[in-house]
C-alpha cells in the first residue's frame, strides 16, 4: 500500500464500533494513521473543522504524526476471541458465586469447610441437595479425599433450611454455566484453528513460568507476533500499561488514562 495517506483521527467516536468499521473498510486501500487526538491537538481558539484538517496535514507532512498501534485483521479477529472467552469465564465465577450466596441463603456452610464450592466434594454434594437428598450422614459419606477427615464439621455444615425456592435458583445458574461452558468450548477451538499461524511464538511464550495455554494466547491477541511494531521492549511495556506515567504538576501526580482505550 502506498499513496495516498489517510488520517483515520482518534476522535471520530472514540472507542466505539464506528472508528473500526471507517478503519476496516480503509485499511486494503489506503495506508491509514490512526493517531491519538491528545497529541496532536493544536493551540486552542478559533477550533473548526477545517483548520482541524489543516493541522493534521501539516502534522503529516512534517512526519511527525506517531501511528497507533493496530494489529492486522488476523490478530484483531483472534483478540476478539480472547477477550469474548474471558468475559464468559468472569460469567461462570459470577454464576459459581451466586451459587454459593444461594447455598448460605439456605444456611448450608459448604464453602466454610471445602475449599472449592465446585469441587469434586462439594459438587457430589450439591448434587445431592438438588435430588432432594437431605440427609446430612447420607451427603457427607460423598467426601472424598482428606474431606472424608471431615465427616462431623461436614454434617454440621449441611445444616440447613433448604427450600424449593433455592433449589430452582441453583439449578438456573447451573444452566447457566453449562451453556457458558459449551460456548466456551468452541471458542477454544476457534482459538486454536487462529493460533495455527502462530505456532512457534504459542509454544515459546509458554516456556515463561508462569505462562500457560491461554496466556500465552492473550498475549499474541493483544501484542501481535511482529515485535517491530514496538521500537524497545520499553514501548512494548509502556504500551501495555505496564510502566509507570510521568505526569505531575505542582508536585501532584495525574491520572493517565489506559493507553489502550
Amino acid at each position: 500500500m502506498g499513496d495516498p495517506f489517510l488520517f483515520l483521527d482518534g476522535r471520530i467516536n472514540r472507542g466505539s464500533v464506528p472508528r473500526i468499521l471507517v478503519f476496516n473498510v480503509l485499511e486494503d486501500s489506503f495506508e491509514v494513521i490512526l493517531a491519538n487526538a491528545r497529541h496532536i491537538k493544536n493551540v486552542p481558539g478559533r477550533k473548526t473543522d477545517v483548520k482541524d484538517s489543516e493541522w493534521i496535514c501539516k502534522l503529516l507532512r512534517s512526519g511527525l504524526l506517531a501511528a497507533s498501534f493496530v494489529p492486522p485483521q488476523a490478530i484483531r479477529e483472534l483478540r476478539d476471541l480472547t477477550r469474548y472467552r474471558r468475559k464468559l469465564m468472569q460469567a461462570i465465577s459470577s454464576e459459581k458465586n451466586r451459587v454459593q450466596k444461594v447455598l448460605e441463603d439456605a444456611n448450608v456452610k459448604i464453602s466454610s469447610v471445602v475449599s472449592d464450592t465446585f469441587g469434586v466434594s462439594a459438587s457430589r454434594m450439591i448434587d445431592a441437595i438438588m435430588a432432594g437428598n437431605l440427609d446430612t450422614e447420607a451427603i457427607s459419606d460423598l467426601a472424598v479425599g482428606k474431606l472424608r477427615g471431615k465427616k462431623e464439621e461436614l454434617k454440621k455444615a449441611l445444616v440447613g433450611n433448604f427450600q424449593e425456592h433455592h433449589r430452582f435458583m441453583i439449578q438456573a445458574s447451573l444452566d447457566h454455566i453449562e451453556s457458558l461452558e459449551k460456548i466456551i468450548a468452541g471458542l477454544d477451538a476457534e482459538i486454536d484453528r487462529k493460533l495455527k499461524d502462530y505456532h512457534k511464538e504459542y509454544e515459546l511464550l509458554q516456556t515463561i513460568p508462569g505462562v500457560k495455554e491461554q496466556g500465552a494466547a492473550s498475549i499474541i491477541a493483544e501484542i501481535g507476533a511482529d515485535m517491530g511494531r514496538f521500537p524497545s521492549e520499553g514501548h512494548l511495556s509502556s504500551w501495555a500499561g505496564m510502566s509507570p506515567g510521568n505526569n505531575e504538576s505542582a508536585g501532584k501526580k495525574k491520572w493517565k488514562d489506559d493507553p489502550r482505550q
